[in-house]
């Protein structure tokens, strides 16, 4: 299979979808069917992201991450672009993986950085050159920097973002996860702004308003799983100008993603399963290890979120 947007730039609203399991914790295929179908029927979302961690993808074995980009390529690979994960520990398995995906017709990589890197990575900028370089000898897709907060080794400095454009052609955006508004601003105005500009997409969907509001080029979220549609409206309110209609946007949203990126944050896909789970949109809420089911007063949250965001 060929890449069929072959000229596709990641940008817009991005949507990360989620993993339905059924009891016995297999693959709920024909739910994960529905699922992306729903997500890839909000009119005006740039791609769907398939195989990250909103979709538990280190809980997943490798046959089981073919089977699920097969799905959504038989699903929606037709009508929209497919951006899919990479994570890998090393640089030859992260190519492998990635001629892998295009070869099953992904249009976009999301690349994220090896476990390793948070032991001093951050004064060895030539790591993650070369982790991207043996990617992009492999396949020519754009690759999407996964940016995490600084305070979790995986960050890169704006100096390391700025020499790995400039060294990997193929670099065509950041997942922006830093996390410090001065950062996420900072590098939105250097690096949307270099010669050959970089898009920074931001996953700050806990303060997702003003985070847009500083003038990042897309936004991509596990939370569209659940509000594909009201990403869609905020953006282009935003886009518009039309911040009277922004806020009365975000004051729908922001129960929502108050809630689902509270502390623990690594319950947050728990959480929007469960929100899918109440709305009928999936049959349970199942995860696999390492996560866990959340507590009966989460789950009452949950609930309440919903309701103060008007979806129940």
């Amino acid at each position: 299979m060929t890449t069929k947007f072959r000229d596709y730039v990641p940008q817009g609203v991005i949507p990360a979808a989620l993993m339905p399991f059924n009891d016995d914790l297999s693959i709920d295929e024909q739910s994960l069917r529905k699922h992306i179908k729903d997500i890839a029927s909000t009119k005006g979302i740039s791609a769907i992201c398939v195989n990250g961690i909103s979709q538990e993808l280190v809980a997943l074995s490798e046959s089981e991450r073919d089977l699920t980009m097969n799905i959504m390529m038989d699903e929606v690979g037709d009508d929209i672009p497919l951006m899919h994960g990479v994570f890998a520990e090393s640089g030859q398995e992260a190519a492998r993986i990635s001629t892998k995906a295009e070869k099953a017709g992904a249009s976009c990589l999301l690349v994220f950085p090896p476990s390793q890197f948070v032991r001093g990575s951050q004064l060895r900028p030539e790591m993650a050159i070369d982790h991207y370089k043996a990617i992009a000898d492999t396949t020519d897709l754009p690759l999407v920097v996964f940016q995490y907060e600084f305070s979790s080794g995986q960050g890169f400095p704006l100096e390391t973002l700025i020499k790995l454009a400039d060294a990997i052609p193929t670099i065509a955006a950041i997942k922006d996860r830093t996390n410090n508004p001065v950062q996420h601003e900072k590098n939105i105005r250097v690096l949307q702004n270099l010669d050959r500009p970089v898009n920074v997409l931001t996953t700050h969907s806990a303060w997702l308003f003003p985070s847009l509001v500083l003038g990042c080029n897309g936004v991509l979220s596990g939370s569209g799983s659940v509000i594909a549609d009201w990403h869609m409206q905020l953006w282009n309110a935003i886009k518009d100008s039309d911040l009277r209609v922004a806020t009365a946007i975000w004051d729908k949203i922001y129960p929502l993603a108050d809630c689902f990126y509270s502390t623990p944050m690594l319950d947050m896909h728990t959480r929007m399963k469960e929100a899918l789970a109440m709305l009928g949109r999936l049959p349970n809420a199942n995860v696999r290890l390492p996560w866990v089911e959340v507590s009966q007063e989460e789950k009452q949250k949950i609930k309440e979120a919903l309701k103060a965001s008007g979806l129940l």
